[in-house]
């Protein structure tokens, strides 16, 4: 039996490829024990259990950001946290330690490689996070959701995707989806969403150009996420909700997207062939802009400034587009040659490289 220790949290973006990494290495060997390593306060504590998996906690350790106290602490806890984790791998018999990024794989991997055990990691950002720049010193197996990202070891594999989006028939799911957002058959679908943490400007816009895009011809399905600080206007064909957890069903019904540019979004866009603005989170290290850059590249995707994602040119450039269904058309296929729907697959088989 082998047992995998998988590390990451925090975030949907760490959680989720984890997830179906762990699920795919379950559906090809139902013997092998997945234990999953993350924290008490991050969101692996509610969606780890409630997938059936073993989640190990450990401390919240952040990386130090500025010479304080904070920082004159870290290095004794950061052996501290290190000093547990490689008595998880022994207590356990671990066989592998495979790291999706975050505060909490660090220690994780300081653990694998003073215990001896094959170290994977998994990139999901076209710009490394800190935690897997260290860990790519550790080990040769090194995934990576973007071709170009500056990993050492980097391989591509392409985002691990979950299931019901890898496996997804547009085609076939999109009664069900009309259905199930109370759409019109007749008309196509913008899809827009910023994520878990919302996009106060894009919400905003999008509000305030509802009835010029119905009028246009399209039908919204907003997805408003973060606070939830909008209310619906009330404007035939548009639906604004506040999440989505039958996202698959969003997809499949998506002629064109307005969207963040986080990775899981790009992935899933260009996995499905789905054309799209991207606007990227103004703030942190720009990651963002880089995640779309591949599919912008090749001509499935337009990149827009927060600050640029106005009214007047969702009127004087979204509305047009919109109109020329050709160029949609084209635009999805172009999304689609960038697009991978086997990383789970591809991840699992750099797993099984390193034992």
């Amino acid at each position: 039996m082998t047992t995998y220790l998988l590390a990451g949290g925090g975030t949907a973006g760490h959680v989720n490829p984890l997830l179906a990494v762990a699920d795919r290495l379950r559906e090809n060997d139902r013997e092998a024990e997945i234990l999953v390593l993350g924290t008490a306060e991050g969101l692996e504590a509610r969606l780890v259990p409630a997938r059936g998996y073993e989640l190990l906690t450990i401390p919240r350790l952040p990386f130090p950001r500025r010479p304080d106290a904070a920082a004159l602490r870290f290095p004794a806890a950061f052996r501290r946290a290190a000093g547990m984790v490689r008595g998880m791998i022994q207590d356990r018999c671990v066989d592998a330690v495979v790291g999706f990024g975050g505060y909490i794989s660090a220690p994780a991997y300081s653990a694998a490689r003073r215990a001896g055990v094959p170290l994977i990691l998994h990139e999901a950002n076209a710009r490394p996070g800190l935690a897997n720049r260290l860990g790519a010193r550790y080990t040769e197996y090194v995934g990576v959701a973007f071709e170009g990202t500056p990993l050492r070891h980097a391989r591509f594999v392409g985002m691990p995707l979950r299931r019901e989006v890898e496996t997804l028939d547009r085609a076939a799911a999109r009664a069900e989806a009309l259905a199930f957002f109370g759409l019109d058959a007749d008309r196509p679908t913008l899809l827009v969403t910023g994520g878990s943490l919302g996009a106060r400007r894009l919400n905003r816009t999008i509000i305030e150009s509802a009835s010029r895009i119905v009028g246009a011809g399209f039908q919204v399905v907003h997805i408003q996420g973060g606070r939830s600080e909008f209310t619906d206007p009330g404007i035939p064909h548009y639906r604004l909700i506040d999440y989505c957890d039958r996202m698959e069903l969003a997809l499949a019904i998506a002629d064109f997207a307005v969207a963040r540019a986080g990775s899981a979004t790009v992935s899933e866009f260009a996995a499905l062939g789905i054309p799209a603005v991207y606007v990227p989170f103004p703030v942190g290290n720009g990651e963002q802009r880089f995640n779309a850059a591949g599919v912008v590249g090749a001509g499935g995707g337009i990149l827009l400034d927060d600050a640029q994602f106005l009214p007047s040119w969702v009127e004087s450039t979204l509305l047009p587009l919109l109109g020329d269904g050709a160029r949609i058309a084209d635009m999805a296929a172009r999304s689609a040659s960038v697009g991978v729907r086997d990383g789970s697959d591809r991840m699992v088989s750099l797993i099984h490289s390193a034992l």
